[in-house]
Parts: structure tokens; sequence; C-alpha cells
């Protein structure tokens, strides 16, 4: 299970909204070995397409050698889909290459419905297999 501070999510939905026609994409980075997203890092999705994402090489390798100066991972790797579901596709899934990360997804395709004007779904990929999971919104993390 994802469990993620309401202003974490609230950022990343905000960072898709923003970006939107074009799909948005970042990373949350957490203390190694914790599991708790805490660091926001939006990226700027270097592809500028509505139906495809890749990050900037240089801006990840600068954000890999800081995450590895404050000792933290990715705990969270998140993008935009501007069309579709919020699941993954087979190129993020070939993407996918961060064993322990939650992979975030935010939908911000029309018709989502008036009540839930967008989708939030987690997911683990690993070896290429999908499998979703459950999502806790959180105001603080507990102690």
């Amino acid at each position: 299970m994802l469990t993620i501070t309401r202003e974490l999510r609230d950022a990343i939905v905000a960072h898709a909204r923003a970006d939107h026609p074009d799909e948005a994409c970042g990373v949350v980075a957490g203390a190694a070995g914790t599991g708790r997203p805490e660091r926001f890092v939006p990226m700027l999705n270097a592809a500028r397409s509505p139906t495809f994402y890749e990050f900037d090489s240089g801006d990840l390798l600068k954000l890999y050698r800081e995450m590895d100066d404050r000792d933290e991972e990715p705990v969270v790797v998140y993008h935009s889909h501007t069309a579709t579901e919020a699941y993954p596709s087979r190129t993020d899934v070939s993407y996918a290459s961060e064993p322990f990360a939650h992979y975030v997804l935010v939908s911000t395709a029309d018709g989502n419905g008036p009540d839930d004007p967008y989708q939030f779904r987690s997911f683990r990929i690993v070896d290429g297999e999908i499998t979703e999971e459950d999502v806790q919104v959180v105001e603080a993390y507990q102690p």
C-alpha cells in the first residue's frame, strides 16, 4: 500500500493538471529504506507529448546524484495520462526500472466525472508484472 500525505497527492495532481494536455512526470523522493514519500520533485517531460513522457537524461542524472548525496531513493515515480485511464501502458512497464518504487498514474482525461475529476492510482511494476495497490491519503505521517 502507498501511504502519502494529502499535500503530496495534491501536488502531483496539480502538476498533472498544469502540464495538461501534455503528460506530466516526476518523482517523490524519501529517505533510503523508509518507503516514505517526502520530497516532491516535478520534472520536465522532455518529450512534451500528450501521449508519452520521457525524463530529460541530464535532469534525471542530476536528481539521482542529489538523492545519493541526501541518502534518498525514488519512493514514487509518477506521470499522467491525458486521454486514457490511470493504468500503466506497455511503454510505462518497459520504463519501470525501480522495483521498490510506487508507480503513480494520474488521469486528467475528460469523462472521469464531476465528482471524481481525476484518477489517482498506484502500482508496483516488477519484472514486467503490474500489481495495483491501495492508496492511503493522510494529513501527516505517524512518527
